[in-house]
């Protein structure tokens, strides 16, 4: 179509130019393919996580026995989902038990014997966890991490309620808490070279891609229509049933699985940031931070909160959406703790459990 443009210059005043048109066709549009099973399992989790929030809140109660005056309740979950609690303890008398004046919310018998044998568990647990933090701080760029972002992702971790005044002196030898600019900080104490291998890593080698000889991965060097390639740099992937990559974005593909990256366990300032290379590797970091979550999952804020010390992209959820095959983003959890998931897409549907 013909426009006509002004110039401050007076001779090119009445010049007249063509633009191109786009023929009146509308760009395709990009659909982010669902994948319906597991946005049920989030829908679902819903009502658990509240229980088991409010859980948590009983359980840090240690001056009152385990137990909160309903008035107080507000002070832990806000004024606007005190309501949802409240009618959450009216809904199961089978794990609530309201009682005494002024009225206070605690378990029942049947459910402080399970919260019991969760204390036991963890117990068992804290070798695991312990090698959970210190992988956590080995990925960041000064092997350190603010204390409120552990508290941020604590539960996802595993870590109990009261990690810091209980579970870090345990084990001073390996962590400690410093301020640093009027903020607490947890260091790492000594670094660990046998830690510093990837759930990735670990996968290949039980498959026993990172032993193969080079002629062997070069005899295999189509990619299959699923995405997946045989190396030592590839990655799981999984693209939702409604997803049908054409040969071009294979082949794009096949160059990425292909493309050498560094350990994320490597000091990222070492790296330019618009390097290929480098960009993989950031994709390597949020793979490995879900890998040491229970659950292989966390929010975007949750994700967001490790942006500095892990120098992730400055487009997360863009760059997590580009890369559906081994990220899974769903917003499906529910309106009382709405918020935007971030996991693996190869999980059983039952137990989300990680491949």
């Amino acid at each position: 179509m013909l426009r006509h443009l002004q110039f401050p210059n007076p001779n090119l005043r009445h010049q007249w130019f063509r633009q191109k048109s786009s023929g009146g066709r509308r760009p395709k549009k990009k659909i982010y393919h669902r994948v319906p099973e597991l946005d049920r399992v989030m829908h679902l989790r819903k009502k658990p996580s509240s229980i088991l929030h409010l859980n948590s809140i009983l359980q840090s109660q240690h001056k009152t026995n385990h137990s909160i005056l309903l008035r107080n309740l507000e002070k832990h979950v806000g004024f606007v989902q005190k309501w949802d609690f409240m009618s959450l303890i009216e809904r199961y008398p089978t794990i609530f038990r309201v009682g005494g004046v002024p009225p206070s919310v605690s378990l029942t018998a049947k459910a402080e014997k399970v919260a019991a044998e969760e204390g036991r568990a963890r117990m068992m647990m804290e070798p695991l966890l312990v090698n959970k933090l210190r992988k956590l701080l080995m990925l960041c760029v000064d092997c350190r991490v603010p204390v409120e972002t552990v508290e941020l992702v604590g539960s996802e971790l595993g870590l109990p309620c009261d990690f810091k005044e209980g579970f870090i002196p345990k084990y001073s030898q390996f962590f400690t808490v410093k301020n640093f600019k009027g903020r607490d900080w947890l260091e790492l104490q000594d670094w660990d070279s046998s830690l510093a291998v990837t759930a990735r890593e670990t996968r290949l080698a039980q498959e026993g891609v990172l032993n193969m000889k080079p002629d062997g991965i070069r005899r295999k060097v189509k990619i299959s229509r699923d995405g997946n390639y045989l190396g030592p740099y590839a990655f799981k992937m999984d693209f939702p049933a409604g997803f049908r990559p054409n040969v071009g974005y294979l082949e794009q593909l096949e160059r990425w699985q292909k493309l050498e990256f560094p350990s994320p366990y490597l000091n990222a300032r070492r790296f330019d940031a618009a390097d290929p290379k480098s960009r993989k590797r950031a994709i390597a970091v949020i793979h490995e931070l879900l890998s040491l979550t229970m659950e292989k999952r966390l929010t975007s804020a949750q994700l967001d909160a490790f942006h500095a010390e892990c120098f992730l992209p400055s487009k997360l959820l863009l760059c997590l959406i580009k890369h559906h095959g081994i990220f899974y983003l769903t917003n499906k959890e529910g309106q009382l703790c709405a918020r935007i998931m971030v996991a693996f897409p190869n999980h059983s549907i039952s137990c989300l459990k990680f491949i």
